[in-house]
């Protein structure tokens, strides 16, 4: 099979890690017999410096004519400090999502017996936790009306959600819930926000649709709670935009590492396979981030891009298999010898 794939590496430790995804996508390839080919583009802080934009109509152009979006982060030091920036790198990343119209968000959360002992929770809690967050990615908070009034001293973002965004995210949930342990936990905050109540209403009249699915409700203030203790309960987690941003950083602890943790956003046009770390401009260009959260990415797009399931498996097998091995980065070394960016995606790719 030809793989088109759009390269968006992104700012910060973005060209770092995305190069070694390439890595185990190339190895994959030669593994299965598949044939990849890779077009460059610009998002972020690197494109605002050369186009003055955060998502140039180019990068738009060679994401559409690519089956697959391999992304690495966005950010830049200089904006997080200037509230007063007009254009600011994470503009890059949202424009993105809505001009693909990238609608759902999926997160799976996975522990790894060797790692468990690095996550702050018990391991009786995490060893074994496995679930999928499917979170709602071009609606709400995020994209609703804001301003400012007052001259600037009074602010306000609107939370706004249509009937249609709300049902086909919740169905696209029960469909992974179907092929999985057949639990969805439906978060929202209904008794105070009116769209939250919105979300309730169209999921009460979505689970009779999938019977053989146990649907439970949970406000996200608890659904922030239970993650903490008791996160073997979930299977699949549905939930907005704003909702869903906070608690899958949070489920990122469970890990040990939010350099472990994969992303998919798929919609409508190309998907964008990415992890869910930000572009960490402390360590850029010094060879030391973790790779592996973009590698298993690569994984998904292999999954859900191409539907190469087995070629999905040979990079998790690989990825598992330097971390038991103990081929990690310094997040994940634990006093051991820690290895570099590059030399974990050599290893990876060496093992595909």
């Amino acid at each position: 099979m030809k793989l088109n794939i759009a390269k968006l590496p992104g700012d910060g430790i973005g060209p770092e890690v995305v190069e070694q995804a390439v890595k185990a996508v190339d190895a994959v390839c030669r593994r299965f017999g598949h044939e990849a080919s890779y077009t460059f583009a610009e998002v972020g802080a690197c494109a605002i410096d050369k186009y003055g934009s955060a998502f140039p109509e180019s990068t738009y152009k060679v994401c559409l004519e690519s089956d697959a979006v391999l992304f690495g982060a966005v950010g830049d030091p200089r904006y997080d400090n200037d509230p007063t920036a007009k254009v600011r790198p994470e503009q890059g990343l949202l424009a993105m999502r809505k001009q693909l119209g990238l609608y759902a968000n999926l997160r799976p959360v996975e522990t790894f017996s060797s790692l468990v002992d690095k996550s702050p929770l018990k391991r009786e809690l995490v060893d074994g936790a496995e679930f999928l967050c499917v979170r709602e990615l071009t609606g709400g908070m995020y994209f609703g009306e804001k301003g400012r009034l007052d001259g600037g001293d009074t602010a306000y973002d609107t939370n706004i959600y249509h009937r249609y965004e709300v049902e086909r995210i919740l169905k696209l949930a029960y469909s992974y819930a179907m092929r999985r342990r057949r639990h969805l936990t439906v978060v929202d905050k209904a008794n105070v926000l009116e769209s939250s109540r919105l979300w309730r209403q169209v999921a009460q009249e979505l689970a009779p649709q999938y019977p053989e699915v146990t649907t439970d409700y949970m406000y996200v203030d608890n659904a922030a709670m239970q993650l903490i203790r008791c996160p073997k309960f979930f299977d699949v987690i549905v939930t907005e935009n704003t909702f869903g941003d906070i608690l899958t950083d949070e489920a990122s602890c469970i890990t040990g590492s939010m350099g472990l943790l994969a992303s998919a956003s798929i919609g409508e046009k190309t998907g964008v396979f990415e992890p869910i770390h930000g572009s960490y401009p402390q360590a850029a260009g010094k060879n030391i981030a973790n790779p592996l959260a973009t590698i298993l990415s690569a994984a998904m797009m292999f999954e859900y891009a191409f539907g190469l399931m087995e070629e999905g498996a040979a990079i998790r097998a690989a990825v598992a298999e330097s971390i038991e091995q103990k081929v990690v980065t310094e997040d994940l070394a634990d006093g051991g010898k820690a290895y570099s960016t590059s030399e974990v995606g050599d290893w990876v790719a060496k093992h595909i």
